[in-house]
């Protein structure tokens, strides 16, 4: 990959179906070159001829996005990283890994799991995505009520900034107040100041074997009062508290072929797990705040996993996305993010709105209520209602003091939305960033901002 672009094949023809879009189903157009390096140096020798020519980039990680932040135009050249994929190095003392930024998430959980250790971000794509497009959109996943985002993960980075400097900034220090912290320019810029080529991860103590249970509730006000007491009950030790609206269990039965593990027909249902142990002396305590919660009419059922394969069903009742994407498609994918104390009033409206505008599609809600993130899933829509969808769920989010992205990122398809939860000082903030870091505008152009 170190040749320059000329001598390198511009036929469209010769570039595959899997390069020009992502799980959004956005459509943008062909690319006319796409680059796979092995190595930082080719990523910034490809990076200082692009930006010579003026040449726009499109950066692709696993693409398993679903803002379409990866999908190609016509013209662009593509950098997909997934040749960079090895683990280069475990501190299995401290509890440290560097590693290229196209290993997929799945192989950094079992590299770290092999040395005794544990990486505790989790996205039902990690077989496919990769950790430098989880550091890029700030991925969050199912166990951020325990240990935190994407960017809570990573101790250091190495980027290629658009016109082929290598900036590293790969620290493997918790405390460094040496300066601004670099690092996070780049965590959650979806590729628009430079390519993470490289990372430092903190590691994790392997937590206890977990304790999940399913429960029942009849509003989300119920929910949010569980997991209040949930979060000060003395043992529990929570590490997921995933939401669902009871539509979207009976989805997920249907299509997993998977019965309801608690009482049918409820308006809410929730997925816990307690990283507590199995005690063997007692009831636990997730069992005890459970059915003290019952007692007080938080939750109207509930089941604890009696072994490993039944926790797995529980999980893959949550975990049916894929499933869903394609029964309900084409849909429209949200993930809002919106104190606990918005989160009803936000749903109620929503569920009356889109019921009364859309009653032949499906509106989904589930979510990791414990980080404030409420995704909704509603399909299938004919082509011109989507933008009238996107407005309608977007509005709602005004004045509230939410985000329209808990951990998609913005890509192309919510750019136009992003003043909803984003103040005009804050954007213009962003776009000075952009000027700064990539003047001539080559990387991932269109994405966030304009």
């Amino acid at each position: 990959m170190t040749e320059r672009l000329p001598s390198l094949p511009t036929v469209e023809a010769q570039i595959e179906e899997r390069y020009l879009k992502d799980w959004s189903g956005l459509a943008r157009g062909t690319p006319r070159a796409v680059f796979r390096p092995r190595t930082t140096d080719e990523v910034s020798t490809l990076l200082r001829d692009c930006h010579a020519r003026g040449q726009p980039v499109t950066i692709q990680g696993g693409l398993t996005g679903l803002a379409g932040g990866a999908v190609p135009a016509d013209g662009d050249v593509v950098v997909n990283l997934e040749r960079m994929n090895a683990i280069e190095h475990i501190d299995a003392l401290e509890g440290v890994m560097c590693v290229q930024a196209g290993a997929t998430l799945q192989a950094v959980q079992q590299a770290a799991a092999d040395a005794g250790w544990y990486f505790p971000l989790d996205l039902g794509a990690r077989g496919s995505c990769q950790i430098g497009g989880n550091a890029a959109t700030n991925a969050g996943g199912e166990r951020v009520v325990r240990y935190g985002t994407m960017r809570d993960q990573v101790l250091g980075v190495e980027a290629v900034l658009a016109d082929g400097t290598v900036l590293s900034s790969l620290t493997r220090l918790v405390k460094n107040s040496a300066g601004l912290d670099l690092r996070f320019l780049f965590i959650g810029s979806e590729g628009t100041l430079g390519i993470i080529t490289r990372l430092i991860l903190k590691l994790q103590p392997v937590p206890p074997e977990p304790v999940t249970a399913f429960a029942a509730a009849e509003s989300t006000q119920a929910l949010t009062k569980l997991l209040r007491g949930l979060k000060r009950a003395p043992g529990v030790n929570l590490t997921a508290f995933e939401f669902m609206s009871g539509e979207f269990v009976d989805t997920a039965g249907r299509l997993s072929e998977l019965p309801c593990p608690v009482a049918p027909g409820q308006p809410w249902y929730v997925l816990i797990e307690s990283a507590e142990g199995h005690a063997s002396h007692d009831a636990g305590a997730l069992q005890t705040a459970l059915e003290h919660a019952l007692e007080q009419g938080d939750i109207v059922d509930c089941a604890l996993a009696a072994s490993l394969a039944q926790a797995d069903a529980f999980w893959r009742m949550r975990q049916s996305i894929p499933e869903m994407l394609t029964a309900l498609a084409p849909t429209v994918n949200f993930d809002c993010g919106l104190p606990w104390a918005e989160m009803g009033g936000f749903i109620a409206r929503l569920q009356d709105t889109l019921q009364r505008r859309y009653p032949d599609a499906r509106h989904l809600f589930f979510g990791h209520m414990g980080d404030n993130n409420i995704h909704l899933m509603t399909g299938p829509h004919a082509g011109p209602d989507m933008h009238a969808v996107e407005a309608e769920v977007y509005a709602q989010l005004r004045g509230r003091d939410g985000t329209i992205s808990a951990e998609h990122g913005i890509g192309f398809i919510k750019k136009p939305f992003l003043g909803c939860t984003r103040s005009a000082a804050e954007i213009e903030v962003l776009r000075r960033l952009k000027s700064a870091l990539d003047a001539k505008g080559i990387l991932n152009p269109g994405r966030v901002i304009d």
